[in-house]
């Protein structure tokens, strides 16, 4: 196994499913639940194929399919806001409804050639050993995965707009009495959080499975999954999606493999299996109660590290008093 060409494929893999995690973690720190992924990622995966296939160009598919993603999650967020819905019901009726239209939206393009993102490999960069192809020698969609993992984290983390939306998803109330504009920056991180969905699903049908296949059910919830298996944390929330590709990867291996004769439908599961068990521990504490065998001096950072704080008005509706 060429292991250059492996980590290579992860990262490339992995792209799609860390723009939707990041997109997905900035609304949810706003306090909004987006649950309608897997078919807003399916609905503008088709838009972007269906766009390059009808126009040749790949920025205006690209547009378009943010756009789908963002108009989804709208969708999401007003009824949340203004017609005080579920979001949860909100997201699953529309999983279910884009899912739908994409399939029948998409007939005309289905299983048809489309255009792929060209690769822009980074001169120098690209011949360091190990690093440059597996890092460097991408497209600019791929490369945009890896940079959102940072942007993201500083943006929460080192601003001060990012301190305000972390206050908007833990304490709304608070934030309004300090003047914040609460729901209207739900609106706003719904809707940014909704277009990098959708770039999501372009990734997809540009550059990891090019074209519309129909094959994409299912990697909305994992990007859900993950939001929580990282967390809420930006880097967390990465290292989840290049956890699970790569577990994907080494199932197929063992499915190719002799060495272990399981059932492909048992292999394909292990990722899930293994996803679920560090979840339950995650959020159980019995992670943290690893703590006390930790050396005082990096207990502080074991806790933070271990410790799972969903955003504390997550999923409710703020009232203005």
């Amino acid at each position: 196994m060429d292991v250059t060409s492996t980590l290579r494929g992860i990262v490339r893999s992995a792209a799609p499913i860390v723009i939707a995690g990041e997109g997905e973690l900035i609304t949810e720190r706003a306090g909004v639940i987006n649950l309608s992924l897997d078919g807003s990622i399916m609905l503008s995966a088709m838009t972007a194929h269906a766009v390059v296939r009808e126009t040749g160009s790949l920025p205006q598919a690209v547009l378009a399919a943010m756009a789908v993603g963002a108009a989804i999650a709208f969708i999401v967020v007003f009824s949340s806001i203004a017609l005080k819905l579920n979001q949860v019901a909100v997201g699953f009726v529309l999983t279910i409804l884009c899912a739908d239209l994409a399939i029948f939206l998409g007939k005309p393009h289905f299983n048809k050639p489309g255009k792929e993102m060209p690769a822009a490999p980074i001169p120098i960069l690209e011949d360091i050993p190990l690093i440059g192809p597996v890092l460097f020698k991408h497209n600019l969609l791929i490369y945009f995965s890896l940079v959102l993992i940072v942007l993201v984290w500083f943006y929460i983390y080192r601003t001060r707009p990012g301190l305000t939306l972390r206050s908007i998803g833990d304490q709304p109330e608070a934030a309004f009495v300090r003047g914040t504009r609460v729901q209207f920056w739900r609106y706003v991180y719904t809707l940014a959080g909704g277009a990098l969905v959708g770039l999501a699903g372009a990734t997809y049908s540009l550059s990891v499975k090019l074209g519309w296949k129909e094959d994409l059910s299912g990697e909305g919830w994992i990007a859900l999954a993950i939001v929580i298996f990282g967390l809420w944390m930006p880097w967390r929330v990465a290292l989840g999606a290049y956890l699970i590709v790569g577990l994907r990867s080494v199932a197929i291996d063992l499915q190719d493999s002799e060495v272990i004769d399981l059932p492909a439908q048992i292999v394909n599961m292990l990722p899930w299996f293994l996803m679920i068990i560090t979840l339950m521990l995650a959020t159980s504490g019995v992670l943290e109660k690893m703590v006390r065998f930790t050396p005082d001096r990096f207990k502080p950072t074991v806790r933070r590290f271990l410790r799972a704080a969903p955003p504390r008005a997550l999923g409710t509706t703020f009232e203005k008093h």
